[in-house]
């Protein structure tokens, strides 16, 4: 219901790598949705450099306190102490040689977190500050990108005052309070690879310690270190001291990244204004490249229709001439067996000639056709009585009858009927 995955595998795939905790499940599976990776997918990123050495750093050591009856005692013990930790460090730095400490490789630094978180919530309770679920990296990433301080605790496992710490300072309800609404939380033992990783980057001295990190003149810089046991009230004043003094680094910070979201959100407005008079320049161009390429096209077609037109031409006068020159010739007028016939055509000019009786009707038609004023398509007609003398073949009449077959006299008058248009 909280996340939006509808799988109940893949909730409870989630609920398990964080180790059954469904806040930071819930808060991972925004992150991602957000568009920040999921702290158990880290992104292949070089990593944050810190900067540790910033000389306006604030520094607050709380020193346990000596009781008097032992300065003798330790003043005497001092020149042992001091020949005993000495070789101890000459016999530690020897080790390292031939047996390196297996906390400088950091397999699983995800697993080292929630090692740790559970181990804490089993010995002090889960009612503490809000933990960070993931990398020191990542925490670095997300302080940075939100603005905010990080505050980082580096937990000693051995030391005598971790145990005071945890359940009286850093789990009381106005510190938790002041934790979860004004920073983020990262913490992780030192004997974990991840937590002995960040002790040898911030170089603690002494436990419990507390590091507040932020973003400072566009670097990560360690503005607070707070050293020793510490107790609650005085940590929220320390905390709150170190953040009014910094505030005003945030707050320039996000003047300038609000001056250049502004100034990308006005490059990508000009940008779009550019693409769309550029898409609309293009419109207008393919439009014109269309109607040239129309216009071409169509003169391409008039012209091809004036080809097609002047070759139908050249071969309707070619059939012409053939039609002419293969005409039987004309009888002569004093043959009994001629009949004259006056042919009317549809421009009302007349043509006379004469043609034997026993010449087929197709002989009519294609001296008709070899003529200039004769219409391309026509049919023969005649009045007395009206009919279309069947001068083609047709299936009702595959071969054409004669003049006399035809029933026309020794002297006719035909019409010529222009078919052309149908």
């Amino acid at each position: 219901d909280l996340t939006g995955i509808e799988s109940m595998d893949q909730c409870r795939h989630t609920l398990e790598q964080h180790n059954w905790n469904i806040e930071a499940a819930v808060q991972d599976r925004l992150n991602e949705q957000e568009g920040v990776p999921s702290v158990f997918n880290p992104p292949p990123l070089r990593p944050l450099q810190v900067n540790t050495a910033d000389h306006r750093i604030y520094s607050y050591v709380v020193s346990r306190p000596q009781p008097r009856a032992r300065w003798g005692y330790y003043f005497i013990m001092l020149p042992f102490r001091f020949t005993y930790y000495t070789l101890l460090d000459i016999f530690r730095f020897a080790l390292r040689f031939i047996r390196p400490d297996p906390r400088s490789r950091v397999t699983d630094p995800v697993g080292d977190i929630i090692s740790f978180i559970h181990m804490f919530e089993e010995k002090y309770g889960r009612t503490h500050p809000v933990f960070y679920q993931g990398t020191y990296s990542q925490a670095l990433n997300d302080a940075k990108r939100e603005l905010r301080f990080l505050l980082v605790y580096l937990h000693g496992d051995d030391h005598q005052d971790t145990d005071e710490f945890c359940r009286n300072t850093l789990c009381a309800p106005e510190v938790i309070t002041l934790i979860n609404t004004r920073m983020l939380f990262w913490a992780c033992s030192t004997n974990k690879p991840e937590g002995y990783r960040v002790s040898q980057a911030l170089r603690e001295n002494t436990y419990p310690f507390l590091a507040v990190i932020m973003l400072k003149d566009r670097r990560m810089t360690v503005v607070g270190r707070l050293e020793g046991l510490i107790q609650a009230d005085d940590l929220i004043n320390q905390l709150m001291f170190i953040m009014d003094a910094n505030q005003t680094y945030l707050v320039s910070e996000r003047l300038e990244r609000e001056e250049r979201n502004q100034t990308q959100v006005l490059r990508q407005q000009q940008d779009e204004a550019y693409l769309a008079s550029l898409r609309a320049d293009q419109e207008k161009e393919r439009k014109k490249k269309e109607e040239r390429e129309r216009k071409k096209k169509k003169e391409e077609e008039v012209q091809q229709q004036k080809l097609a037109e002047e070759r139908r031409k050249q071969t309707l006068q070619e059939e012409k001439e053939r039609k002419s020159e293969c005409l039987p010739p004309e009888p002569h007028p004093d043959d009994p067996e001629s009949v004259k016939i006056i042919f009317k055509l549809p421009n009302d000019s007349r043509v006379e000639r004469r043609f034997h009786f026993t010449q087929s009707l197709t002989v009519i038609h294609d001296f008709l056709f070899s003529l200039k004023e004769s219409p391309e398509k026509f049919q023969i007609e005649a009045n007395f009585p009206r009919r279309v003398l069947p001068c083609l073949p047709t299936e009702e009449w595959p071969n054409p009858p004669t003049l006399q077959e035809a029933g026309l006299s020794h002297t006719e008058v035909l019409f010529v009927q222009d078919l052309t248009d149908d």
